[in-house]
């Protein structure tokens, strides 16, 4: 049980959108370092061995490849290592390529877990009352993956029970039960978002004065844990003024100095990083002593 999920939505949703703000903006390498790292292991403790294999098999070739790949497109940077055609491999694309590719996969992994700990319901409980039309889009949307993926699996093994998969016949009868599993795909789905529309409108979604039941309660323990949370990307925004976080590539690569406030910086950031981490912990230390 991840106790981090179970605290109130507005935690959840705060956490989430600073760290993945952090993790966009900041290209300083020790905030890319941190950021990979409390993404990576956030991502193993909700799935386990599944998120495990997904870093090490597509995660980490990914930033191998972008970091191959930026320095054949960019030729900008003065420290030049050798010649592909007459045209330049710099030391500084290769060194902001490995930092690009760490943060766009920091960013994936984080979105990941926000998709696993920020549920439909819980959007829905922040937003409802606010945006009630475009709260119910999004949701939609946030849902939309994962049940295209199940109901994917389920018009394939029906297909393939009558011998009309993908992996049937020649490349194209393949290719016409690849078209014709889509085309269901896409029929299920446009049926499925007019029986929401059609069920949330019975419902009387979205008018004036309607009430609505949800299980969260922001108890003394959320207010706690928010005010600490708050405390850290305060100090977090509080080192990020006076420029650290921000990293200068090309022509040569200048990185801010690492001072007092920017060891506490980075501590802080750290701590925000492995947050989740941090409150599971605790939970299960008070399991263990109240046992």
């Amino acid at each position: 049980m991840d106790s981090f999920s179970r605290l109130h939505p507005l935690i959840n949703f705060t956490y989430f959108l600073f760290v993945i703000m952090f993790s966009m903006f900041l290209m300083d390498p020790i905030f890319l370092g941190i950021s990979l790292i409390g993404s990576m292991l956030y991502s193993v403790y909700l799935k386990g061995i599944k998120a495990l294999k997904f870093n090490v098999i597509y995660m980490m070739p990914m930033i191998i490849f972008l970091t191959i790949l930026n320095p054949l497109f960019n030729h900008e940077g003065a420290t030049i290592i050798l010649y592909i055609n007459n045209n330049p491999i710099t030391l500084e694309a290769i060194i902001y390529g490995v930092a690009s590719a760490i943060m766009l996969v920091s960013v994936l992994i984080w979105f990941s877990a926000y998709n696993v700990v920020m549920t439909s319901d819980k959007f829905m409980y922040l937003f409802g009352r606010v945006m009630p039309k475009n709260s119910l889009i999004v949701a939609m949307v946030l849902r939309f993956v994962p049940r295209f993926k199940a109901q994917i699996k389920v018009i394939s093994n029906g297909q393939k029970s009558i011998g009309k998969d993908i992996t049937n016949g020649n490349i194209f009868e393949r290719i016409n039960h690849g078209v014709k599993i889509l085309s269901m795909l896409i029929t299920w789905a446009l049926e499925n978002a007019i029986e929401t529309a059609d069920s949330m409108k019975a419902r009387g979604y979205g008018l004036k004065g309607r009430t609505s039941f949800y299980l969260y309660k922001f108890s003394l323990r959320d207010k706690i844990i928010l005010g600490v949370l708050l405390v850290l990307i305060g100090i977090t925004l509080c080192g990020i003024s006076f420029e650290l976080g921000s990293a200068n590539y090309f022509p040569k690569i200048k990185i801010n100095n690492i001072s007092s406030i920017g060891l506490i910086t980075y501590l802080t950031y750290f701590l925000l990083n492995i947050f989740p981490i941090i409150i599971n912990v605790w939970e299960e230390i008070k399991w263990k002593l109240s046992k």
